[in-house]
């Protein structure tokens, strides 16, 4: 445990300024998502706060690209609209239309290289909740604006992982 503490103090110490930053840029997109949208949107805004993640703790990864970010969540809004059209009234056809809206995103992101983890998440929350105004506003902004400040600041992001 102390061999552990002492690699991330070290690790700390190094590039604070970096841990700081990044992390105070995910603090800005994330409360700009927040702002849109309520606590019954919580799985679309957890797969943005996994997408401020990859980008500003991962900012090297793939699935930071901008083609990623905005693809994966643009499928996956899209996913998850197209099988809310669903009717599903009972609790295993609810259960089989969202798991559905899962598979077909991470299908349609593998296909169209777009691949994003946490974009499927907003498939799964647009699915459950519909989509709204706000929550068509907050998706689009948020990985637009993540993907501003990740292109502005790729020279100056550092991988923290």
């Amino acid at each position: 445990m102390k061999n552990i503490l002492i690699k991330i103090d070290a690790e700390f110490r190094q590039h604070w300024k970096s841990y700081v930053l990044q992390s105070m840029l995910a603090t800005v997109a994330v409360f700009i998502a927040l702002y849109f949208l309520s606590m019954q949107h919580a799985v679309i805004i957890a797969s943005l706060g996994a997408t401020a993640f990859i980008v500003f703790a991962m900012p090297e990864n793939i699935t930071a690209q901008t083609r990623n970010v905005i693809g994966g969540h643009i499928v996956g809004l899209f996913c998850g609209f197209l099988f809310s059209l669903i009717p599903h009234p009972a609790v295993l056809s609810s259960l089989l239309v969202y798991s559905s809206a899962v598979g077909a995103s991470i299908f349609i992101m593998v296909v169209t290289d777009t691949e994003h983890p946490p974009a499927s998440g907003t498939a799964l929350g647009v699915v459950m909740t519909g989509i709204t105004l706000n929550v068509l506003i907050a998706v689009v902004l948020s990985i637009i604006i993540l993907s501003v400040i990740h292109r502005l600041c790729k020279p100056y992001l550092k991988d923290l992982t």
